[in-house]
């Protein structure tokens, strides 16, 4: 692959080395203790969920809900990277931003949606590039393989290194101090549609990864790399092949489990004590011609807990069996270890598409919990003892769940089936890949939910129809404005308290939170909204107490960091991802919004 490395003139970093060891700034490694007790660290944030965990918490508290209307933007920097691409199936008019900064020391670790990699030195609140990286993705062909947008959700340290994806399938390693590439590993066949487009999760001596193209006919897997050179330790096939546990799910004559989807593109959680990765995986596919593949279809639409060290799958609990509604599981798993409904338990929570949120124990898989936080949901008839959809048919292999909310096939052998009714939540789901947060303080869990409902039709999907690079959906999603069933879709921030399982409060929003959330030790709630608002909640009420208009869609999740011992919020602002190409209709002013691709930086006077 091409390498293209820019960086600051030679005599200059002789200079700027010099200045750095003189004023003692030179990072340590990044080491496995330091990751397990990030927590420690709060002026840093190492993890690409802040802490293994996925809190998506900061612990500083310098802004606090009594000093936040001072809120000012401290700097902002262009970060480049708003042309699009491709040519052949899909094209891209602009590339976005749905990262998340890393930050060590005062220095911010950046990637744009084209997985150009940006050093960025904050100290003293005027912002200085160090390095940059350009991976040098086929701007026609990376994004002709991808479903949804030209997306990187961004990179992170370890050892001396700065680990970051490429849309194109790669994984690059690169040295923290200068840029320079130490590895690449081709990990992802772009050949087939595989993309790379979540975080890395670094678990001990590893690099883990999952990969995204469920749209496109592939089988998902999770991989973990040799943090020191690359090379493959394991690799886990969402989809059990024959012969493996849950392959008999797979009822179909003709070989549906190779072109089965359940791709892993949102970023897992680590437990170091039980030794686990937890990870959500992605919809069965065809997304929406369901008795294409007959059967519940594991392990899509499902939370995982592997052996770190083997990839071993110990268990798994489905939410949506048989999906017929492209309601993905991949939302990040967020670890809560507390009283709930009054004894002690290691949960996992996750907020699905599905529009119910899932506290399950960590050891087991058991579910402890699972509560609708979408204000209207009409396809399961709620869930049972064991978080099971109450209309899902055991005797069913093709689910059609509550009647009219499915595009099935209906009496057709082959083209498009009967539209009958609507879906809420609609196909966006309740909540998208945009992460949670978990606050500590409160004992409340923050999901950035979608508030809507739309409709799909489904087409047949015909045994061997299936050819590389081309999308393989057995239907498709669509929703109007103007149309009196469902209309305008929106959004709102729902607080569930961890310990009993229940919404507690709700702050409606006029769009969808396609952003995600921060919560922090300084009581607040941040948010990024669609319409270019960043916002800052009260923690406690979810009431409104800052607002900053960016004058472009946000995508990207807040962070927060301090540097020369002052605390800042930080969030990527840049129109993308799947929104404008799926659903846009629905949010019809979000179609003037225009892509910007620039960092916000905020702090108090």
């Amino acid at each position: 692959m091409k390498k293209n490395v820019r960086r600051l003139s030679a005599a200059f970093g002789v200079v700027m080395t010099s200045v750095m060891l003189s004023l003692g700034a030179s990072a340590g490694d990044v080491t496995t203790e330091r990751l397990v007790n990030s927590e420690k660290e709060p002026g840093n944030w190492l993890n690409h969920h802040g802490n293994l965990e996925a809190h998506r918490f900061s612990g500083l508290d310098q802004i606090n809900a009594k000093n936040v209307k001072n809120l000012r933007v401290a700097f902002t920097w262009a970060m480049g990277g708003t042309q699009g691409g491709g040519k052949e199936v899909i094209q891209y008019q602009y590339a976005g931003l749905e990262g998340t900064p890393v930050a060590e020391d005062g220095f911010l670790y950046l990637t744009t949606g084209w997985g150009v990699v940006t050093k960025l030195d904050t100290r003293g609140g005027t912002p200085r590039m160090v390095w940059q990286y350009n991976p040098a993705a086929d701007p026609d062909y990376s994004t002709t393989v991808a479903c949804c947008g030209i997306n990187n959700r961004g990179a992170v340290l370890a050892g001396n290194m700065v680990i970051s994806p490429v849309i194109d399938g790669r994984i690059l390693a690169l040295n923290k101090t200068d840029g320079s590439k130490i590895w690449e590993a081709q990990v992802a066949d772009p050949g087939k549609s595989e993309v790379i487009t979540n975080a890395p999760l670094i678990v001990k001596d590893m690099v883990v990864t999952g990969m995204a193209g469920a749209e496109y006919g592939v089988r998902g897997w999770l991989e973990a790399l040799d943090i020191k050179t690359g090379k493959r330790r394991w690799r886990t096939y969402t989809i059990p092949g024959p012969g493996e546990a849950g392959h008999e799910t797979w009822k179909d004559k003709h070989g549906a489990w190779k072109t089965g989807g359940g791709s892993t593109w949102v970023t897992g959680s680590y437990d170091p004590e039980l030794n686990i990765i937890v990870w959500g995986t992605g919809n069965p596919g065809p997304d929406w011609d369901n008795a294409y593949r007959p059967g519940d279809n594991l392990w899509t639409d499902s939370t995982l807990a592997l052996d770190a060290d083997t990839g071993k799958i110990k268990w798994g609990f489905q939410h949506t069996p048989n999906d017929p509604y492209d309601f993905d599981s991949v939302s990040e798993n967020t670890f809560v270890d507390t009283q709930v409904n009054g004894k002690f338990a290691r949960t996992t929570l996750h907020a699905n598409r599905n529009g119910y949120a899932y506290a399950l124990d960590r050891k087991t898989g058991e579910c402890l919990w699972g509560t609708q936080f979408v204000d209207k949901l009409n396809w399961s008839g709620g869930l049972d003892s064991k978080c099971k959809p109450k209309a899902y048919n055991a005797k069913s292999d093709v689910q059609t769940y509550a009647k009219g909310t499915a595009a099935a096939r209906g009496t057709a052998t082959k083209g498009r089936g009967t539209v009958d009714g609507v879906l809420e939540p609609g196909h966006m789901g309740g909540k998208n890949w945009p992460p949670t947060s978990y606050s500590p303080q409160t004992g409340l869990y923050y999901i950035p939910t979608i508030e809507g409902c739309n409709k799909a039709f489904a087409e047949v999907a015909e045994p061997g129809a299936l050819k590389p690079r081309q999308l393989f959906l057995g239907g498709a999603p669509f929703s109007t404005f103007d149309d009196p069933t469902c209309g305008r879709i929106s959004g709102s921030i729902t607080a569930i308290e961890v310990a009993s399982g229940k919404v507690v409060k709700k702050a409606y929003t006029k769009h969808p939170q396609l952003g995600g959330l921060l919560s922090t030790a300084g009581g607040l709630v941040f948010s990024g909204y669609a319409e270019g608002q960043v916002v800052a909640h009260d923690a406690n009420t979810l009431e409104e107490l800052w607002r900053f208009e960016t004058g472009s869609a946000i995508n990207a999740p807040p962070m927060s960091f301090s540097a020369d011992g002052k605390q800042y919020i930080a969030i990527e602002v840049g129109l993308g991802g799947a929104w404008p190409q799926w659903f846009v209709s629905a949010t019809p002013e979000l179609k003037a919004q225009v892509p910007s691709n620039m960092l916000y930086v905020f702090a108090l006077p």
